[in-house]
């Protein structure tokens, strides 16, 4: 099916859309807003045209949709610690918005942006470091007025940064499982279709040693029947024969009274 002009408008847009927030969106934060507001309208139009898309394609773009809202609002939230958080639950597309893209720009924009999150709550934690000039008395005075706020970003940058650590392994335990299990999977298959030839072809061959035996069989009732038929026309010319011979025999001796 040919792509609509209201699909090939909206994919430019939403490629526009990802290439702003990828890049720094202190000025460019206004367009995205309006950008993104005017794809959920252009999406919602496409999904109510005769012509619209495959069922996937349009939910992989209102994936993308929701995943640019779901970043703008990220961004509006006051801390780093809770923006990064925010951005774990992001989802974005999975396919490529552009023939040109290697990978889907949404997992970079999403890749990016929690690197950002990461980098501020770095400079946060930094920012309230203690003073290089400062004598040994200040730095423990300064120490011991860090800030609440400050402990409570390290105790959650730790807890994200032991959460992504808890994904990677049990993904990666998944990853395994799932390959040891697809082997297990094939080596069975494999036992499976190993064990049927074998029974398949000794199926055959017990088919083929019986064809020979009730060939063999049938050849000798053939020969059987026709030896039959030769002892029975046999004993049947000879018992004609006897009883010609005795009529003859039963006339010559005793000839007819006159």
């Amino acid at each position: 099916m040919a792509t609509s002009r209201l699909e090939i408008n909206f994919i430019r847009l939403l490629s526009r859309c990802e290439s702003l927030a990828s890049e720094s969106r202190n000025e460019t934060e206004w367009r995205l807003e309006k950008y993104v507001g005017a794809l959920e309208e252009m999406l919602a139009a496409l999904k109510k045209t005769p012509s619209k898309p495959a069922a996937e394609i349009l939910t992989d773009y209102n994936r993308k949709v929701d995943f640019l809202k779901g970043l703008l609002e990220a961004d509006k939230l006051p801390s780093p610690a809770e923006k990064s958080l925010a951005n774990q639950f992001l989802a974005p597309g999975r396919t490529p918005t552009i023939s040109s893209e290697r990978t889907p720009a949404s997992k970079t924009v999403h890749i990016q942006s929690k690197a950002r999150c990461v980098g501020e709550m770095r400079k946060e934690l930094m920012s309230t470091g203690v003073s290089n000039s400062g004598s040994l008395e200040t730095d423990l005075r300064h120490r011991k007025s860090v800030p609440v706020d400050e402990q409570q970003s390290a105790a959650e940058l730790d807890a994200i940064l032991q959460h992504h650590n808890n994904l990677q392994e049990k993904l990666a335990d998944d990853m395994l499982n799932l390959a040891r299990n697809l082997k297990n999977n094939t080596l069975a298959a494999q036992n499976i279709i190993k064990q049927d030839n074998q029974t398949l072809t000794q199926s055959m061959r017990q088919a083929d040693m019986n064809f020979e035996k009730l060939k063999t069989e049938s050849e000798r009732l053939e020969q059987h029947a026709k030896k039959s038929v030769n002892w029975f026309l046999w004993l049947m010319l000879i018992v004609v024969s006897f009883t010609f011979i005795s009529m003859i025999l039963f006339i010559r001796l005793f000839p007819r009274l006159r």
